[in-house]
């Protein structure tokens, strides 16, 4: 008896839009632009500012181009689902499945930044046991946080945000008081080169803000998915522009170092000790944030929905009945996030190079995938969209706009290293004959149980 209740079991909406918001706000990538922001630095100089800011506007974009998608098809399967409707049902589980695998690496990579980030505050504890253990313990902390319900996880998100936001602009505002605008020349040091290679390492930074459309299925106005994603984005481009311009205006691009953040540095020489302990809090948070909604979140929803459509086990479409959870989705997710932390303390150049760079090829795929089901959106169901309560302004401007940022994106991250291209076909290839095999397999054991039932 039990199986048909759970089957009708769906998570609760209980997601208002500023739990929204700080989903987006929180899910861009903590260590990318926090820790790595000192790599782009050093490759495009004072140029990084431009850079960052044009990989931050083709994440505009690309939600101002998904929000009505969004907005129509409110689901915890987002892109998975969408491009399902319009390019079939490969396309729609490759969509999906991408974006929730680069999360699983996210989880990783960002979860041992965070165990590193602790390590600040303890400078007494030596060896490379402690990092991984910090790691692995709020991993664990988030991940029972999710269990719990999406309402203590949202509102959990929601403080830490605001608190990081409130941070990073009183950074950026006394900051501004110390500027030394002579930091800011040569803007281009390294010529359109390094510009054009500080692209893709601004859209790491920025990375995961699409993640709220995963909460379609426990908002309670969906209205609220466009404007949380326009305003989250438009949240942090402000917040994390100002901020490196500030950042630079103190220290010299060419005195930035990539042993730490140097967010923290440059908070040490406007407030002292007690600032750099503050601001290496806020960048602890970031992670954190990525970790609780982006990783644990994101990642299980997708596979809860997938799962109820049958491309993935059914054990993932398990809903608690009393918290409204996918609990074995968040479990698999953690249990993945913790491998990747043991595996990247061993071996940090393949989870931060390789894997890392895997990932944005998954998100790309994933983006390019969802702009096509947006455009399809328009073109196959524009009654529908003509009767949505929000529709994207200047259309087909935004949807133009991000095909421009993803293949510049791709460009920049691709063109110099193919090899990387020939893995991700790889496991890309090996993903569809997975696939293949367990539809065919499914299609095969439905077919015999209704033969048997007639």
């Amino acid at each position: 008896m039990s199986k048909p209740i759970q089957l009708e079991l769906e998570p609760q909406r209980k997601l208002g839009y500023w739990s929204i918001w700080a989903l987006g706000v929180g899910a861009v990538i903590g260590d990318g632009v926090f820790v790595l922001m000192g790599q782009g630095i050093a490759t495009a100089g004072p140029g990084a500012i431009l850079a960052y800011l044009v990989a931050g506007l083709s994440q505009l974009f690309l939600m101002i181009a998904l929000g009505e998608l969004a907005v129509g098809m409110p689901n915890a399967g987002a892109m998975s689902h969408w491009v399902e409707r319009f390019m079939g049902k490969w396309w729609g589980f490759l969509s999906g499945f991408t974006f929730a695998m680069g999360w699983v690496i996210a989880g990783g990579s960002v979860g041992l930044a965070l165990g590193k980030l602790t390590m600040w505050f303890f400078p007494q504890l030596k060896g490379e046991f402690w990092p991984v253990f910090f790691a692995i313990l709020f991993i664990s902390i988030f991940a029972i946080l999710n269990i719990l319900g999406t309402e203590i996880a949202a509102k959990t998100q929601l403080i830490l945000v605001i608190i990081m936001t409130l941070v990073m602009a009183l950074f950026s505002l006394i900051g501004l008081k110390d500027i030394n605008f002579n930091n800011f020349t040569p803007f281009f040091p390294h010529g359109a080169d390094g510009f054009w290679a500080a692209i893709p390492l601004g859209t790491y930074a920025y990375l995961g803000a699409v993640t709220l459309a995963t909460a379609g299925g426990e908002v309670k106005n969906p209205r609220d998915l466009p404007k949380a994603l326009i305003w989250s984005s438009i949240t942090f481009l402000t917040l994390y522009s100002a901020a490196q311009i500030v950042l630079q205006g103190l220290i010299p691009w060419d005195q930035i170092t990539m042993d730490g953040s140097p967010f923290t540095e440059a908070a040490n020489m406007i407030f002292g000790i007690a600032g750099a302990y503050i601001m290496n809090m806020t960048a602890w948070i970031a992670a954190a944030t990525c970790i609780l909604m982006g990783t644990l979140y994101a990642s299980s929803r997708i596979f809860y929905a997938q799962a109820k459509s049958g491309y993935l086990p059914a054990f993932f479409g398990y809903i608690h009945p009393k918290t409204g959870t996918p609990v074995y989705g968040i479990v698999a997710v953690w249990a993945a996030s913790v491998g990747l932390v043991f595996f990247g303390s061993v071996n940090p150049d393949f989870l931060y190079v390789e894997l890392s760079t895997q990932l944005v090829l998954a998100w790309l795929v994933s983006w390019t995938l969802a702009l096509i089901a947006a455009v399809l959106y328009r073109k196959n169901a524009l009654h529908e969209v003509q009767q949505l309560s929000w529709k994207q302004p200047l259309y087909p401007l935004f949807p133009i706009l991000g095909f421009v940022g993803i293949a510049i994106v791709f460009y920049g991250t691709f063109v110099g290293s193919p090899m990387t291209l020939v893995r991700g076909a790889i496991w890309m290839a090996v993903l569809y004959v997975m696939f293949r095999i367990f539809n065919k397999s499914k299609n095969t054991t439905s077919t015999t149980r209704k033969e048997t039932t007639l």
